[in-house]
């Protein structure tokens, strides 16, 4: 079966990927976040946000014939750039989709999708929030403020929709140790997803050109004691293990399930993208 503009999920047929059999569905074509640790900047022009043409058309026209019900939305970009307030694409998608027997997972790093929450109490959805600090994080010089964020995934836990926490990346040097504070901001979440940072060429670049001070320090973890999988560099294993703990304890401490995302490490019972909550 060919799809448009609703994709196999696939993320580099990575060996680590335990999520489930899915599909990914972008609203849009880039991002404007500028997070400069993102993974996606594959895309070409990836920093310049910019919409799909017939995307309405060609969404009906996939979801017609969709193989499977589950979908993640949004994979290589985020549903809820600021511009979403103004054109209201997602919206438009959204309402697409609630005629569409599907099961809807939301990665946002964006408060605006607490405006949508009369049609997603409408469908089988969760909604994930990444929150990587409760202060502003230098490397994500565009997204929403953290409170924000916070506030609008509480806003999701009160209306009865899964609500997740999407604590990715955690940053050596950067936010590692505002695990727990992050972990008990959002202490109400049914489900925390994390993953350590990794790198591409790119994004390292881009990371030490804006906090310079971390160029030697990332060059020995990663690339004299790390390891190259597929095209990114990952921490030690060791090192990994010993950041990804402190989640753990955490979370075992509000009994919080979590799982981990490309990390090859055991969680407990629930999903490494939280689509437990929905698969039932």
């Amino acid at each position: 079966m060919t799809y448009d503009v609703i994709r196999p999920f696939d993320p580099w047929k990575s060996e680590l990927c335990t999520c489930p059999d899915k599909f990914s569905f972008n609203p849009y074509t880039g991002c404007s976040h500028g997070c400069l640790y993102c993974y996606a900047t594959y895309i070409p022009r990836f920093y310049w946000l910019r919409e799909k043409k017939n995307l309405l058309r060609r969404l009906e026209k996939d979801l017609k014939k969709l193989e499977s019900p589950l979908i993640s939305m949004s994979n290589s970009s985020d549903p809820y750039p600021s511009v979403e307030k103004q054109y209201g694409i997602t919206r438009k998608c959204l309402e697409i989709m609630k005629g569409y027997r599907i099961k809807l997972l939301i990665v946002t790093k964006s408060d605006i999708v607490a405006r949508d929450l009369n049609l997603l109490s409408e469908m089988q959805c969760a909604v994930s929030i990444s929150i990587t600090s409760i202060q502003k994080n230098p490397l994500e010089p565009s997204a929403p403020e953290p409170e924000r964020r916070v506030g609008a995934l509480r806003k999701i836990y009160d209306a009865g929709i899964p609500a997740i926490l999407r604590l990715d990346p955690i940053i050596p040097y950067v936010n590692e140790n505002s695990i727990e504070d992050i972990i008990e901001s959002c202490s109400f979440v049914d489900h925390i997803v994390t993953s350590t940072l990794k790198l591409r060429k790119d994004s390292f670049n881009r990371v030490i050109r804006r906090l310079p001070e971390l160029e030697g320090r990332y060059k020995k973890l990663y690339f004299e004691c790390g390891e190259k999988i597929h095209n990114s560099w990952y921490l030690p294993a060791e090192s990994r293990e010993s950041i990804l703990k402190k989640v753990v304890e955490k979370c075992r401490e509000f009994g919080i399930s979590y799982g981990f995302c490309r990390e090859g490490f055991e969680f407990n019972g629930g999903s490494c993208d939280g689509s437990h909550l929905i698969i039932k």
